[in-house]
């Protein structure tokens, strides 16, 4: 069987770091076009780039050959440059000896990436990536809905 390719972007913001947060994702699939996100009243940038991919992914129904795009280099040099098999086999400790921060949503992300085969590709932020931006207008105004 044939694994259906999806095209993900997202982005997460935050006003303030911490402070109210939200999240933005497009999902593509052929002619179709899904566009979500949500917000956190206090969170962290870093977090609402990695529930961002969460939950774009989250809504795939079967497993799917994904190509991810995000504007964060946190979220995809985690798995270009393999941070994570670290953290796994240093029982999630950094690099430092010291817990990895946000290891509940790192963790359910690796579940999710034990479902679908997933490409992360990284784009210039705020430039004149027309599917970037509008994750980042979808973040910035769910924030706006706190």
């Amino acid at each position: 069987m044939t694994m259906r390719e999806v095209t993900i972007y997202t982005d997460g913001a935050c006003s303030g770091n911490p402070g109210p947060g939200g999240w933005g994702a497009v999902l593509m699939y052929g002619q179709h076009i899904k566009e979500m996100s949500g917000a956190e009243p206090d969170t962290t940038n870093n977090r609402m780039e990695l529930q961002a991919a969460i939950e774009a992914l989250s809504q795939l129904k079967e497993p799917c050959k994904v190509t991810l795009y995000s504007d964060s280099a946190y979220l995809v040099n985690c798995f270009k440059q393999g941070w994570y098999k670290g953290w796994l086999k240093n029982g999630w400790k950094n690099s430092k000896g010291q817990p990895v921060e946000n290891q509940d949503l790192w963790k359910e992300l690796l579940r999710l990436m034990d479902i679908h085969k997933v490409e992360y590709v990284k784009v210039k932020g705020h430039a004149d990536n027309k599917w970037n931006n509008r994750c980042d207008e979808l973040a910035t105004g769910a924030i706006r809905q706190l």
